[in-house]
């Protein structure tokens, strides 16, 4: 019951930040064309149009990330291969994200990213793939499990 609210947790709060991000993107973009900013003598509409389509595509992901977890809360199944490693990049670029929002931003923001990682990072964890029960990618279901070891490995002489 807690990994389908957490699941469903994130897939919201991934809508929502979807949402503002693309708002944010608009405006910059907005801004850019508005005042002819460049940098460096680069073209003014070059910039705005690649700061609506980086909003868009941050958007794409984000809803992608979000419609992945909608769907697992549903299931209530682990998320396929695909999934997972969209799932796994989306947590990667908010555990990036955070570390630059604590220097350049706030702490407010920083506490942000981590509970959007955090959401992230329980999603998958407990949704996690287990041999056996059809959400893996298929290897490792024909074969026999390993003998067991010993507690420390296997004894050998060191000198002959």
């Amino acid at each position: 019951m807690l990994r389908r609210l957490v699941a469903g947790l994130a897939a919201i709060v991934l809508v929502v930040e979807a949402a503002l991000l693309v708002l944010v993107h608009f405006v910059l973009g907005r801004t850019t064309a508005n005042q002819s900013m460049s940098i460096a003598g680069s073209d003014p509409d070059v910039m705005s149009k690649a700061t609506y389509a980086m909003g868009a595509g941050m958007g794409a992901f984000l809803v992608l990330c979000a419609v992945l977890a909608a769907v697992t809360a549903i299931r209530d199944r682990a998320p396929g291969r695909f999934g997972r490693v969209v799932l796994i990049s989306a947590a990667v670029t908010h555990g990036v994200l955070g570390v630059l929002t604590a220097a350049l931003v706030n702490w407010a923001a920083f506490a942000t990213m981590m509970l959007i990682l955090c959401l992230l990072v329980l999603t998958l964890t407990s949704y996690a793939a287990r041999p056996g029960d059809g959400s893996g990618d298929g290897a490792g279901e024909d074969t026999p499990p390993l003998p067991p070891t010993p507690p420390f490995g296997e004894i050998k002489p060191t000198s002959p």
